[in-house]
């Protein structure tokens, strides 16, 4: 997993394998994984997050991270979810507001870019209907 996560966020840091291995030690935390892509989500009462999604850019544009966000989303315990989001990021908001995800805060500048200004971080969030389509 912290392979694929070094590579879909080489702009930014990666995780390492002991960064994953720590958040999948977690009760709370769990893991769905496709071919070339995975994401971690974190539960607790009643509310998902969305650690984070992470597709090899190989493999971008085949629908992984769409089948990541259908299953978690269907399958969690919870009846909210969040995520936060690079506000230049226009490919994973794109993703989530097919998701239902709205914009429900704003971290100024929160992602650190080496080639211009930091990012503002989004949150979004999105209501969950156990065992229903997003």
């Amino acid at each position: 997993m912290s392979l694929i996560h070094r590579r879909a966020f080489e702009q930014e840091r990666g995780w390492t394998s002991d960064e994953v291995a720590a958040l999948l030690a977690s009760p709370h935390v769990f893991a769905v994984c496709r071919a070339h892509g995975f994401a971690l989500i974190r539960v607790v009462a009643e509310e998902a997050e969305l650690l984070t999604l992470a597709v090899d850019p190989a493999h971008r544009r085949e629908g992984i991270a769409d089948a990541i966000m259908t299953e978690w989303m269907q399958n969690c315990d919870a009846t909210e979810a969040f995520l936060e989001v690079a506000e230049d990021n226009h490919a994973a908001r794109a993703l989530y507001a097919r998701h239902r995800f709205a914009q429900a805060g704003c971290r100024r500048a929160y992602y650190a870019r080496a080639d211009g200004p930091a990012a503002d971080a989004l949150l979004m969030r999105a209501p969950l209907t156990r065992g229903q389509m997003p």
